[in-house]
C-alpha cells in the first residue's frame, strides 16, 4: 500500500510539473538568446547548461558594407565620367568660340569651319544649349582668344607625356602645366623630343563592346582604309584608332552599327615606342597625369605606358 501511494504521488507530482511548464510557454526545444547562457529544463532528463556559440556576421551583397562599397564605386565611376564628359563639354565651347572669331561669323552655313565645329560637338553629345551659349560667348567684345598648345614632358620609368592645352591665357597656361608636372618631380622636355614617338590619330571612344568583323565591313562601306580597335580603359567600352582624315568616316561607320548613343570622337596621339613602368613609377605618373587633368586650360593627356 505503501509502495502504490508512493507511486501515485510520484506521478502527480511530474504531471504538475509538465502542466506548469507548458502553460509558461517554455520548451525543451526553445531557441536560447544569443550569447547568453540558459538552462533547458525537462521534466524527464537531468539538467544540462547549453550555451550558444555566437554567429559570425558575414558580408553578404545586401549587407550595408557590402553595399556601402559598390555604391563608392558607382560614385567614383560617376565622377570621372561626370568630369569627363564636363571636359569634353568645355572643350567644344571653346573651339566653337576660336571658330566664329577665325571665321567672321555665327552662322554656321556661312562659317565652314564652325559647322564643322558644331557638327563634331553634337556628335560627342554636347548639349544644344551650351553650343548655342558658345556661339552667343563668342560674338561678345569681352570673349577671349583661345589657342592651341602641346607641352612636352617626362616622368617616371621611361615615361612621356604629351599635353594639349586649349587656352585664352597663354601666360597662365604655361605657368599652371608647368608647375603641375615640376611639383610632382615631372620633368618638362624640348619641343619635339618626344612628340617624334607619337602618331597624331583618329579617336573614337564607344561605351560597349563592339564586334571586331561588324565594325570591319561597316568600316569598308565608309571608305575607311585606316582602322585600330582596342579595348577602352573602362570595363566594356572600346576605342577605334584611325587615319586623322578618316575620323568623320569612321564615325558613320559605327553609327550604321547602332553604337553613335554615347560616343566621342576626337584627334589624339598615340604613341609609337610603348613603355612598361614598375607599379610604383607608374603610380607616380598617374599623380603628373591626374594634376595635369584638373587644370581648366588642359585638355588631355596622352602618355606611352603600356601597363
Amino acid at each position: 500500500p505503501t509502495t502504490s501511494t508512493s507511486t501515485s504521488t510520484m506521478k502527480c507530482a511530474i504531471t504538475s510539473v509538465a502542466t506548469a511548464f507548458l502553460l509558461s510557454g517554455a520548451s525543451a526545444f526553445t531557441v536560447p538568446q544569443t550569447g547568453i547562457t540558459t538552462i533547458s529544463r525537462s521534466p524527464c532528463l537531468p539538467t544540462q547548461p547549453t550555451v550558444d556559440t555566437p554567429q559570425t556576421p558575414s558580408t553578404s551583397r545586401f549587407s550595408p558594407l557590402f553595399m556601402g562599397r559598390a555604391a563608392a564605386v558607382r560614385a567614383a565611376t560617376k565622377g570621372k565620367t561626370d568630369a569627363k564628359k564636363a571636359k569634353v563639354n568645355g572643350y567644344y565651347g571653346k573651339k566653337i568660340i576660336m571658330a566664329v572669331k577665325a571665321g567672321g561669323s555665327a552662322d554656321p552655313q556661312a562659317n565652314r569651319q564652325l559647322g564643322e565645329v558644331i557638327k563634331a560637338a553634337k556628335q560627342n553629345s554636347v548639349p544644344a544649349d551650351n553650343i548655342s551659349r558658345a556661339i552667343k560667348r563668342a560674338t561678345d567684345k569681352d570673349a577671349g582668344d583661345f589657342a592651341e598648345s602641346t607641352f612636352e614632358a617626362y616622368g617616371y620609368g621611361g615615361a612621356s607625356l604629351v599635353v594639349n592645352v586649349l587656352s585664352d591665357n597663354p601666360n597662365r597656361s604655361n605657368a599652371d602645366v608647368k608647375f603641375a608636372i615640376n611639383k610632382n618631380n615631372g620633368k618638362i622636355a624640348e619641343s619635339g623630343s618626344v612628340l617624334f614617338m607619337y602618331d597624331l590619330k583618329g579617336k573614337i571612344e564607344i561605351p560597349s563592346v563592339v564586334d571586331e568583323e561588324d565594325l570591319l565591313m561597316a568600316a569598308i562601306d565608309n571608305d575607311v582604309d585606316d582602322m585600330e580597335l582596342v579595348e577602352g580603359d573602362e570595363e566594356g567600352t572600346s576605342i577605334v584608332y584611325t587615319d586623322p582624315k578618316e575620323t568623320g568616316a569612321m564615325f558613320e561607320a559605327v553609327k550604321s552599327l547602332g553604337l553613335e548613343e554615347g560616343a566621342r570622337m576626337s584627334l589624339t596621339y598615340v604613341t609609337k615606342a610603348p613603355v612598361e613602368c614598375s607599379e610604383e613609377d607608374f603610380d607616380k605618373n598617374m599623380i603628373i597625369i591626374e594634376a595635369l587633368e584638373e587644370l581648366d586650360d588642359v585638355d588631355s593627356v596622352v602618355n606611352n605606358m603600356s601597363n
